[in-house]
């Protein structure tokens, strides 16, 4: 937190004319009592908590370590369950959608239900990418549910619920306002877009979920914006366009591939946006297209800028990255594109990434470089490992006190060069590396920095 901070006060001193708002008195009872209890009714029977009996002993409880919990509890927590956080119920055969985060190094799970039914739960999947998990419990009968709403949906201004177990007090509901879409924050998940909203989030609320006012889920309470611990007024979730790519790929058995476009890009910037003639600063401008892959056989070229995806507007490569991955595989992708001062549209087709070229992951054993394990980088291995790079000769694993741990090699290195001769593939790595009993110059890329280091004998 900064020690100090400076505060923008702007006072508008020019005179408003605000019309005026005819006041009336209430004309029957139904007036007088709005309130949300009947989507609560509807959804709080679907909201569970999450807990272990066994408390993790490699990471701290956000919940007990919090100060409001010691505050409260600090005397009378006598119970042998560890809260974790929240889930939503969406289906009637007890499938739960959760964070990866409250379930991560866990034990034994249980899900404790809104009329205190208890629960093992079994952890179907646990996506550290999306932060999403999804559990399984055998109520042996059907529970109540939250039917999944499109995020798309939503519109700045519209009223949510958030349902869930703040500090482990017990079930919780809040209201605010849907404070901004798309919203691009670093958090927990990888793809780091969320609906903003000032519903009161707080530790605990982790995985619950948030509610539109038909009662329906359109997203998963994540992460919250605190200087302090509290709520201040900035909460997200996960948009359940996410949640439901999760779920396909869980209901299909299969591992959450997302697509692969075969292009890079940045955000288009003020100067770029300029340049091109474009009439918003919004959007990515392409840089590099993999021969052969989607985004080539569709017509992208590098300088095209991707104004949307499916109608939905690109602000940042956050956003596209957000857009693409939520698309399933084995259909096509429909792109607005900038190209050469005029709009075009493109139809990509959305394949996974391919294992191409194979991987061929070897254990180095000479010189240097011995016990270093190496693999041959493919667009289907870069998305396993979450590495923005596309090509070239990765690093596994660097075996601790080695010499090439000590010369400072790291695992996801890409090893572009053995003593000055270029090396593209893990036979020509082998290759170069039986010559290097004198030392060996590495050059290497690391986070899209390029740079040498030397290997002693």
């Amino acid at each position: 937190m900064n020690a100090r901070r400076t505060i923008l006060v702007v006072l508008l001193l020019l005179p408003v004319s605000v019309p005026a708002v005819e006041k009336a008195v209430p004309q029957n009872q139904l007036q007088i009592q709005l309130s949300y209890a009947p989507v609560v009714r509807r959804a709080a029977p679907a909201v569970v908590n999450i807990f272990t009996r066994e408390p993790d002993v490699t990471a701290q409880n956000p919940v007990k370590d919090s100060p409001a919990y010691k505050r409260l509890f600090a005397d009378d927590d006598v119970s042998e369950q560890n809260p974790l956080g929240s889930g939503a119920i969406v289906d009637p055969g007890g499938t739960i959608v959760t964070n990866e985060h409250v379930i991560r190094g866990a034990g034994p799970v249980t899900v404790v239900l809104n009329d205190r039914r208890q629960f093992p739960a079994t952890i179907v999947r646990a996506d550290e990418r999306t932060d999403l998990a999804v559990l399984r419990i055998n109520a042996g009968e059907p529970l109540p549910y939250l039917e999944i709403r499109d995020s798309d949906e939503l519109q700045v201004g519209d009223i949510v619920l958030a349902i869930g177990n703040p500090f482990g007090i017990g079930q919780t509901v809040t209201s605010g306002i849907v404070s901004a879409l798309a919203r691009t924050v670093n958090a927990a998940n990888d793809e780091r877009t969320f609906i903003q909203t000032d519903a009161a989030i707080n530790p605990g609320n982790s995985g619950g979920p948030l509610v539109s006012l038909d009662g329906r889920l359109v997203g998963i309470n994540t992460a919250l914006y605190s200087e302090g611990g509290g709520f201040v007024g900035l909460g997200f979730a996960i948009p359940t366009s996410l949640v439901r790519a999760v779920l396909d790929a869980t209901g299909a058995g299969q591992r959450l591939v997302r697509p692969w476009l075969g292009a890079k890009g940045r955000t288009v910037t003020v100067r770029t946006a300029m340049r091109l003639g474009l009439a918003r600063v919004s959007g990515v401008v392409i840089e590099d297209v993999w021969p052969g892959g989607p985004a080539d056989l569709a017509g992208l070229r590098p300088g095209d800028v991707i104004l949307s995806v499916d109608g939905r507007p690109i602000d940042d490569t956050e956003a596209l990255r957000f857009r693409y991955d939520t698309l399933p595989i084995g259909g096509t992708g429909s792109f607005t594109v900038w190209h050469d001062g005029q709009q075009r549209e493109l139809s990509v087709r959305l394949t996974p990434p391919p294992e191409t070229p194979r991987r061929d992951v070897t254990q180095l054993r000479q010189g240097q470089l011995s016990g270093v394990t190496v693999a041959n980088l493919s667009p289907a291995l870069a998305d396993e490992l979450e590495t923005a790079e596309s090509s070239g000769i990765i690093v596994l694993d660097v075996p601790r006190n080695s010499v090439a741990w000590k010369g400072r090699l790291a695992v996801g290195d890409i090893v572009a060069a053995v003593n000055g001769q270029a090396v593209t593939t893990v036979s020509d790595l082998l290759a170069a590396a039986q010559h290097t009993d004198s030392g060996t110059k590495l050059g290497l890329r690391r986070n899209g920095r390029s740079f040498q280091i030397t290997l002693a004998p």
